[in-house]
């Protein structure tokens, strides 16, 4: 039986958890060989209502919620959405921890010859066809690859992006932040140019004061992916001036990324 806890029942009264945020404990992934707790963030009308809500899966869910559990700052994505909710944006979020230094080898499509890696496709198979059937049974989701999505940044959006490419019959739109395409001699470039065309929308930012190689590596993605056929109604790109490569920028532009998917809700 599927028992998903409330936050407080598993990491008591010490935390900066604001709203209902959901709790499945040691989670086993078939594909990596490892277990891991799952985080769902609710919007705040969802128990008094019936409706069904547009799912983001995203990256490094220690950073998401809880100043208490994140390791280089907290994104505060319930605390956005719950002022979110206010105009019409809700959408459930799904918080999959990394596993520490398992972080770069399930992050990275590719292996590189200096950092490792390159099981990011077992990774995705993890989010697409365990962890997303998991969702699916116990909360109200749109489960169609339209009204999912997933999203991260650094290394996650990396493997977000991935995710869009190799699994764009579950995932429908990908946050991409800050991606690390640096990664295996930037061997992601060569999958986006053999594209045919417009696979689902695409969310991408990059901060003005990250490492200037980032930054032309971003707008070189933004020019490989206008040539597939990419334009404003499926690509949005940002440029955050004064941005840097760090949680408080992506949590600044969190909300950005979100509108751009879901918008406001429709009843």
């Amino acid at each position: 039986m599927t028992q998903w806890l409330d936050y407080d029942d598993v990491h008591g009264s010490g935390h900066t958890v604001d709203g209902t945020v959901r709790v499945l404990r040691h989670v086993q992934s078939p594909q990596l060989h490892n277990r891991r707790d799952l985080l769902v963030y609710l919007p705040p009308g969802y128990d008094a209502s019936d409706r069904r809500y547009a799912t983001v899966y995203m990256h490094d869910g220690q950073n998401l919620f809880d100043q208490a559990t994140s390791f280089s700052g907290e994104w505060a994505v319930d605390k956005t959405l719950n002022e979110a909710s206010r105009a019409g944006v809700e959408v459930i979020v799904v918080g999959i921890p990394n596993m520490g230094v398992e972080r770069i080898d399930e992050y990275s499509p590719f292996a590189d010859d200096r950092m490792g890696g390159g099981r990011g496709d077992a990774y995705v198979t993890f989010l697409a066809d365990t962890v997303k059937p998991l969702v699916d049974h116990s909360f109200r989701t749109e489960s169609g690859a339209s009204h999912t999505g997933v999203a991260g940044s650094s290394m996650g959006g990396l493997i977000s992006l991935h995710a869009l490419i190799t699994r764009s019959d579950v995932f429908g739109f990908a946050g991409v932040m800050s991606p690390s395409l640096w990664f295996a001699r930037r061997a992601i470039f060569e999958r986006v140019a053999a594209l045919s065309g417009p696979i689902g929308r695409l969310y991408l930012d990059v901060g003005t004061d990250e490492h200037p190689g980032a930054v032309r590596d971003v707008r070189h993605l933004v020019r490989l992916l206008r040539r597939t056929g990419y334009r404003r109604g499926n690509l949005k790109f940002v440029l955050d001036r004064g941005g840097r490569h760090h949680e408080a920028a992506w949590r600044r532009r969190l909300l950005a990324a979100l509108e751009f998917f879901v918008g406001p809700a429709t009843r």
